[in-house]
């Protein structure tokens, strides 16, 4: 996968966890558990994304440092 294609992939979990927590803020208490168990779990889709994409980016430095050696 691209770099540019989990970066899409990151900006687009950062915006549904603002979503949630806008949600949750005006919530009924009888949704609120629900919604916050939602969000727990777009947090750490968007946790292993961010993961991957900082991964990206370093496999990334590491091939253009060894191509300016060559």
């Amino acid at each position: 996968m691209s770099i540019t294609l989990i970066a899409k992939d990151l900006y687009r979990m950062i915006r549904e966890v603002e979503t949630l927590e806008k949600k949750i803020e005006t919530a009924p208490s009888h949704k609120r558990e629900a919604l916050e168990d939602q969000l727990r779990q777009v947090k750490a889709e968007r946790d292993y994304i961010r993961r991957m994409l900082d991964g990206s980016k370093d496999v990334e430095d590491i091939l253009n440092k060894k191509e300016r050696y060559r």
